[in-house]
């Protein structure tokens, strides 16, 4: 491996985007009012975020906090320079995806597909194997792309499963050369229950900047299981990743993960981008504003060290 590569890769802008009001609030068991998602939204906008994951379409019965998507799309600020993001399993979420922009309605601009990297992981979190995700995920960013949205896909598990151990990297780039083929804006790797670690961060992320064309990014996200994610979204930075995810507080976590606790924390992000001289968009007294309304909402401290540190 090239030793100068990172130096040479670092990206001197990231854009950050949000994913507290989806990621951040699935596993939460008492349910957040559609009002106070709208609240956490507009706070995060005015925070400086340009991208944002919304919501979700999934069936209410397996992920209730998720069950008013809808009712959050059709109150969200219309600001034309922010991108809003539904979460789509099947071919059925891009439907209510699209169902969101009928009329003189804003609704989301971009579908977040989604394929986990594990037959088994994949079998419980979206009833699909590999073979099924990847032909199911072709499908939808081919059929968003033809009604005038916008299509990314994520690789969950993209690190390791909770259920079949360490994730192979000949599988993970099989299902990047097969997206890749339906040009979606990126592809995103994710570290879904937080067992990665720099030196792994560094080698995907080297091998897949070698093999996209330049018109899709890439994009990393984060959980803080056993507290390297911090260090994980340096190392992505280093390798030229344009995009990272993060939560609010370092709220989330995955329904169908055990103990897959929270992904980093936008606060954290925000500072460590902030002392290492990386441009982004947001303002970190208003995230931690932001924090601190949404403790009281949730009536407890969210887990972000930054603000913690920082009230």
């Amino acid at each position: 491996m090239d030793t100068n590569f990172s130096a040479q890769a670092t990206a001197p802008f990231v854009n950050i985007l949000e994913v507290g009001a989806r990621d951040g609030l699935q596993n939460e068991a008492e349910i957040v009012s559609t009002a106070n998602k709208l609240g956490l939204i507009t706070r995060m906008v005015d925070a400086g975020v340009k991208r944002m994951e919304v919501a979700s379409f999934v069936h209410p019965a397996r992920v209730p906090q998720m069950a008013d998507a809808e009712a959050v799309i059709a109150g969200l600020p219309d600001r034309d320079d922010i991108s809003y993001i539904g979460l789509c399993l099947n071919k059925r979420g891009v439907l209510r995806g699209l169902a969101t922009r009928e009329g003189n309605r804003r609704g989301i601009d971009e579908a977040g597909c989604v394929i986990v990297a594990s037959d088994t992981f994949g079998q419980k979190n979206q009833g699909q194997t590999i073979k099924q995700g990847i032909r199911e995920n072709r499908e939808m960013i081919r059929f968003a792309r033809a009604e005038g949205l916008k299509a990314q896909v994520t690789i969950s598990a993209a690190f390791g499963c909770p259920f079949e151990g360490a994730a192979k990297p000949e599988t993970i780039f099989h299902i990047v050369e097969e997206l890749a083929a339906e040009n979606p804006l990126e592809i995103t790797l994710a570290d879904t229950i937080g067992v990665g670690v720099p030196a792994q961060v560094t080698d995907l992320f080297g091998r897949l900047r070698e093999i996209l064309p330049d018109h899709i990014t890439m994009r990393a996200h984060f959980h803080d299981t056993r507290n390297t994610g911090i260090a994980n979204a340096w190392a992505a930075v280093q390798a030229g990743v344009q995009t990272l995810d993060s939560s609010l507080g370092g709220l989330g976590g995955c329904p169908f993960a055990p103990n897959a606790t929270g992904n980093i924390a936008t606060e954290d992000l925000v500072n460590l981008l902030d002392r290492s001289g990386i441009e982004h968009d947001l303002d970190l007294r208003k995230a931690i504003s932001t924090n601190q309304w949404f403790a009281g909402v949730l009536d407890r401290p969210l887990p972000s060290l930054v603000a913690r540190a920082e009230a």
